[in-house]
């Protein structure tokens, strides 16, 4: 299937940046200069606004936005379109200093100072009454403007806020959750350590203790930006009801649950700034990069989401900014599109000349002209996107869903017992088995439709949100198969344990019993040693993590090989209805998860991009319309790898022509391949 363009009647990738003109009124000619380099890269927009309220309002009731028209005018003769943005993620100083109550509140109750940015109250009516203003003067000056492609919300929200009204909104939150005291009580489980609220009011400070006070602190302050964002975007709604919506998220951010802000979205982007300059293994930081990218495009069930900012050359907050090597600017870029991007932008477009950001990376650099290594290589991906256009609107078909819930993760750094930092680091080991292969793969929610899937991935799918059992349950009757293992079916919602055994509501389906689990030190482990039919045939090793199980009717794939519970079952299958479920009671080697999962999707024999050997740091990546299939095929190396393609000719749409046989890959190389599907 084909979505629709990210700009309505704009058949293009969006390539750009983010831009501050504001920063360059005193020189005029530096705009000028600007469009002659933007077309010379082959820029077609920019992102503008975005920390503009002090240039816009710069006292309170007078506006002044004759600045951005001669920059929307002049883009729109250029042919450019604007990623428009809301102002909302710094404030001006006035404002800050006439209405104290929009400065955030910290947990400790003081009141922060204005400075920085993403450090207003997002509850506080002020607040959005001023946002609300602003974001109408916009959308009424720009609503009919030819430049206006997109609205771009604020900038990467964050943050929460502890003062008066914000505590007032998380009691009225909780009432309306749950109606009563008792109800709340039994669910924060709060008779213990004497915890117990006869009041509302009582409700006043974090508690960390209560691990359902701390999820649903978590889950409003998601709310509450959510709800912040609908104000946000109220005005733009009303007066450009055809112009999408989007907000820079930031991948796998901590804080907030980005599946809640994504409901009040049109189109998602994110901000992606891969270490890829570091000493560690390329092509692990790629499999994660990919993870990422699949992730904000699941929140959108597919639709092509949108590269906000990316870095063309270094940043400047990480502890070493070394510079990325001569072709992973290109690679990384085409990556993103492998994995359903329509648009490459950067963070930024021209380097500012000072403050905290005058160091990172930028399509222009201070020397201010096109004869620079990184333009050059920016102009390259400019060529490349348009050779690329008919990929455009096409989406990522995948027979693999991996589960992935910022709930669960929450509640996985905060529970005391686990082992810290698993989750995270243990969803991406399964990932990558699926990215070596080059197998298409969503991230979904334990609450999203399986039904289109052969096979999903639960990797410790710790907390069972209620109907989350039954839709498992559902989909493997029906023949599909699941995956999952330790740490699985252990609390509900609230974090209050399961009893009669784990794990939980989901025993009778993996056929398993979870007695206990023992967390081993960083050098201890276990072996796996198969049994008859078990997937791997060699020996695993289990670290950090073993979980003691009985075999209730699952079938016993592989026994540990030490310690007191040698013998006992690690690894199982249970047949349920059509389908079956396998446990992994431990958590293994990467060359073994490696080996136990690409062994069962050999078994399902699940759709690859290219039916051949991969070479280890490459993989191909699979987007399509159901009636041509663009493959992407990337080498995360510093050497130069050559493969085997399958029988047949493939168009090549970067370089032309067609290709067969023997393909070689240089260093940090990108071939896009077509076929007829």
């Amino acid at each position: 299937m084909r979505h629709p363009f990210l700009v309505p009647d704009y058949p293009h990738f969006l390539h750009g940046g983010d831009y501050n003109p504001e920063q360059w009124l005193a020189t005029p000619e530096i705009l000028a200069e600007d469009l002659r380099l933007a077309k010379l890269a082959g820029v077609n927009s920019w992102s503008v606004g975005i920390f503009s309220w002090a240039a816009l309002e710069p006292e309170e009731g007078h506006f002044t936005f004759d600045w951005l028209d001669g920059v929307l005018e002049k883009m729109a003769a250029a042919g450019m379109k604007a990623v428009l943005a809301t102002p909302s993620g710094a404030k001006p100083n006035w404002m800050a200093a006439k209405y104290p109550e929009i400065r955030r509140v910290q947990a400790s109750g003081n009141r922060e100072p204005q400075g920085g940015r993403h450090n207003h109250c997002f509850t506080s009516p002020v607040y959005r009454e001023k946002v609300s203003l602003i974001n109408t003067r916009l959308a009424e000056r720009y609503q009919n403007h030819p430049a206006l492609g997109v609205w771009h919300l604020s900038n990467e929200y964050s943050g929460e806020c502890h003062c008066p009204l914000c505590k007032d909104a998380f009691r009225l939150w909780l009432q309306k959750k749950y109606g009563t005291l008792e109800k709340l009580n039994h669910a924060w489980w709060s008779a213990f350590w004497s915890h117990s609220y006869t009041a509302w009011e009582q409700i006043d400070w974090l508690d960390g203790s209560v691990h359902g006070f701390l999820l649903d602190w978590r889950r409003f302050t998601s709310d509450q930006t959510a709800d912040f964002i609908r104000c946000e975007a109220a005005p733009l709604r009303r007066l450009t009801p055809n112009i999408p919506i989007t907000t820079n998220l930031m991948g796998g951010f901590f804080p907030l649950d980005y599946r809640r802000l994504a409901k009040e979205l049109d189109l998602v982007s994110w901000d992606n700034y891969p270490a890829y300059h570091s000493r560690e293994n390329m092509a692990a930081i790629a499999s994660g990069t990919g993870f990422t990218h699949d992730l904000m495009r699941g929140l959108k069930r597919g639709r092509p989401f949108m590269l906000m900012e990316s870095s063309p050359s270094a940043v400047n907050w990480m502890a070493i900014n070394k510079l990325l090597r001569p072709g992973v600017h290109r690679l990384k870029s085409l990556q993103a599109v492998a994995h359903g991007a329509d648009s490459v932008q950067y963070f930024q477009y021209r380097k500012s000349r000072g403050s905290c950001e005058k160091f990172h990376g930028a399509v222009v650099d201070h020397v201010g002209h096109e004869h620079t290594r990184v333009f050059g290589e920016v102009a390259q991906v400019g060529k490349d996107l348009k050779k690329l256009e008919k990929v455009l609107g096409s989406t990522v078909p995948a027979e693999v869903a991996i589960l992935y819930d910022w709930e669960n993760r929450w509640i996985l750094e905060e529970a005391a017992g686990p082992r810290k930092g698993l989750y995270d680091a243990y969803v991406d080991d399964h990932y990558r088995v699926f990215w070596r292969r080059g197998v298409s793969v969503d991230i979904v929610s334990a609450e999203d439709d399986l039904s289109g899937y052969r096979l999903v991935v639960a990797p410790m799918l710790y907390m069972l949100k209620p109907g989350v059992a039954e839709s498992l349950q559902g989909f493997v009757e029906k023949g599909g198969t699941l995956f999952g293992g330790f740490l699985s079916g252990i609390s509900d919602e609230n974090d209050l344990v399961f009893l009669g055994g784990w794990p939980g509501p989901l025993r009778k389906l993996y056929g398993v019993w979870a007695e206990e689990i023992d967390y081993l030190y960083d050098d201890e482990s276990n072996r796996l040693v198969p049994a008859e039919g078990c997937p791997f045939k060699s020996e695993a090793k289990a670290r950090l993590a073993c979980d003691l199980i009985h075999a209730e009717s699952a079938k016993v794939l592989a026994t540990y090989g030490d310690d007191f519970y040698a013998g006992r079952p690690v690894l199982t299958v249970n047949a349920f209805g059509q389908g079956k479920a396998y446990y992994l009671a431990a958590r293994i080697e990467a060359a073994g998860l490696d080996e136990l999962l690409g062994g069962i999707a050999g078994e399902l024999r699940l759709k690859r991009a290219l039916e051949c050997h991969l070479p280890e740091g490459v993989t191909a990546q699979l987007r399509g319309d159901g009636k041509e299939e663009y493959i992407f095929v990337m080498n995360f190396t510093g050497q130069e790898k050559a493969m085997e393609l399958p029988k047949g000719f493939f168009a090549d749409l970067l370089e032309g022509g067609s290709v067969s046989g023997r393909l070689s890959l240089g260093a940090y190389g990108c071939r896009v391949l077509a076929r007829s599907g």
